[in-house]
């Protein structure tokens, strides 16, 4: 409960958050924001939920998403503009808030264009963590731009992954994530095509940016007791697997009411059955079926994770001491007063008083 005399909001800015990740370490920051999304899905029940709110255009998309329980109010503003990189611009830019529910004060507003990536890598690994074989060495990462250095390291530190069959159309973007990784531990094997890159994997994953209905992944590329990490398609007319890919295996996904939207379940009809991970994590329905069977993570981004990620960011500055305090709200003497500040600080409207 903020004080009554004077309130401020914690702001962690972008280099703050890099300082952060920093000094805590990317494994620990992805086993911490995952630790959380684990604890926070497990209290689904607890949560008011809605999908997010999405403005599109041409280029892109703008979106809010917002999530509470009866504590703690969250939401992210995020973009998605594939083309923002002939600006000298990421494809995905966001920020947060943290606010408390009894008040409506906000507690934290933080970058979370560089915690986004990490939060979705973090969420991947839950996911497969519940629902990849056991044993899974061997990724296929079809997409090598922003979030694929995240999706790597995460499933190398969280789930045990060695070894990365790797493909991008551009070649660059491949040589990018080889150099980034260096010094991890995991062996990469450039390939030619997606197909090159699947065979032998245990996991495939698919991170493409651009905003199409594309068919990354093809049924004749599924083998049995494959998982697919499908995160690239997460708005409507974006997709990344052809949609026989869904109609052979057993398909997981974050909230259905955003995903049969804009996951790669917008191909297929409503009725088409689905699990939510949460089921899974919970013990209330089975994940795999089977060693044999072929599963998919959905994966769109939620506003949970996000709600996850931010209570991660306020813990973790709160131990490090970081983060400055703002007057985000102005502070009242008389909170029924709200004209007097302009009185007291405008000389004008002083003289007249």
């Amino acid at each position: 409960m903020p004080s009554k005399n004077h309130f401020s909001t914690l702001y962690l800015s972008a280099p703050d958050v890099i300082e952060l990740v920093q000094r805590k370490g990317v494994e620990a920051c992805l086993r911490g924001i995952a630790d959380y999304i684990q604890s926070d899905f497990l209290r689904w029940g607890s949560f008011d939920k809605s999908a997010r709110v999405a403005s599109h255009s041409r280029d892109g998309v703008i979106e809010l998403m917002p999530i509470a329980d009866d504590q703690t109010y969250a939401f992210k503003y995020v973009n998605g503009h594939p083309k923002n990189t002939r600006w000298g611009l990421p494809t995905v830019m966001a920020f947060g808030v943290l606010a408390d529910v009894a008040t409506g004060a906000p507690l934290l507003l933080s970058e979370l264009t560089l915690i986004t990536a990490l939060r979705t890598a973090a969420m991947s690994a839950v996911a497969a963590r519940a629902l990849a074989r056991p044993g899974a060495r061997t990724m296929a990462l079809i997409g090598n731009g922003a979030q694929s250095e995240f999706q790597a390291l995460a499933f190398h530190h969280l789930l045990g992954v060695t070894t990365l069959r790797l493909f991008d159309t551009d070649p660059a973007a491949t040589a990018k994530l080889q150099a980034n990784l260096q010094g991890t531990g995991l062996r990469t094997v450039v390939c030619t095509s997606t197909a090159e890159a699947v065979r032998g994997a245990d996991i495939v994953t698919t991170v493409t940016a651009d905003k199409t209905n594309a068919t990354i992944l093809t049924p004749g590329m599924l083998v049995p007791g494959m998982h697919i990490n499908a995160v690239g398609g997460d708005c409507p007319g974006k997709t990344e697997l052809h949609a026989d890919v869904l109609r052979q295996a057993q398909v997981f996904v974050e909230y259905t009411p955003q995903t049969r939207i804009e996951g790669d379940i917008q191909q297929l009809p409503a009725d088409f059955v689905v699990t939510e991970l949460w089921e899974v994590l919970a013990g209330q329905h089975t994940g795999r079926a089977s060693d044999a069977a072929v599963t998919v993570f959905d994966s769109v981004g939620f506003a949970l994770e996000d709600f996850s990620a931010l209570r991660f960011l306020r813990d973790a500055a709160t131990e490090l001491g970081m983060g400055q305090p703002i007057e985000l709200i102005p502070q009242l003497s008389d909170p029924k007063n709200l004209f007097g500040l302009l009185r007291t600080h405008n000389p004008l409207l002083r003289a007249v008083a």
